[in-house]
């Protein structure tokens, strides 16, 4: 199924979703990487805020090439997941509904997706020049020290993905698998 879905994600429209839709979503998406989850763990455990609202939101495993002369962005294709796994099921416990990355999950992502009723999506590994077309706007607004991986807002118009786990642990690396 073909899906278009606007940020926040709501509830009922993560419920819908099932392994293997494909997606489009408009609206704003986070970009965090393992040294952006580092630091963002380490102020959680400070008892210090994140650098957004993590509620129903999606972080985008991506580091950015720079960007062209007239461009926002530049490519911005995505980075391995279980990079962030050791991460994630504190974030979604917190109140994150998605992600984007590439590949597989551990056991504990997949339990903490279902737990939160939540969805990991896929997007294509090296397209990241055609991805960036739909990237309206980027802007850092944490940790810049860390370059490519300081932790962005992006405004995002009909970025393709599909969903990999759904919010029951449905995931399509294993129904691929078994066929």
């Amino acid at each position: 199924m073909e899906v278009k879905l606007t940020t926040p994600l709501k509830e009922e429209d993560i419920r819908e979703l099932k392994s293997g839709d494909s997606i489009y979503i408009t609206g704003v998406i986070y970009v965090a990487r393992d040294a952006a989850h580092k630091r963002m763990q380490e102020a959680l455990e400070r008892g210090e805020s994140l650098p957004f609202d993590i509620h129903n939101n999606i972080i985008y495993y991506m580091g950015p090439s720079p960007a062209r002369e007239g461009r926002v962005i530049g490519s911005a294709g995505p980075t391995t997941a279980t990079r962030m796994d050791k991460y994630t099921p504190q974030l979604l416990d917190l109140g994150l509904k998605g992600m984007i990355g590439k590949g597989k999950r551990s056991r504990e992502v997949k339990e903490a997706i279902v737990r939160n009723k939540a969805v990991y999506f896929a997007a294509i590994g090296g397209a990241g020049a055609l991805l960036s077309k739909c990237i309206k706007e980027s802007e850092v607004i944490a940790y810049e020290d860390l370059g490519a991986e300081a932790v962005r807002k992006l405004y995002v118009e009909d970025f393709p993905v599909i969903v990999v786990i759904d919010s029951d642990g449905t995931d399509l690396y294993e129904k691929v698998g078994k066929k």
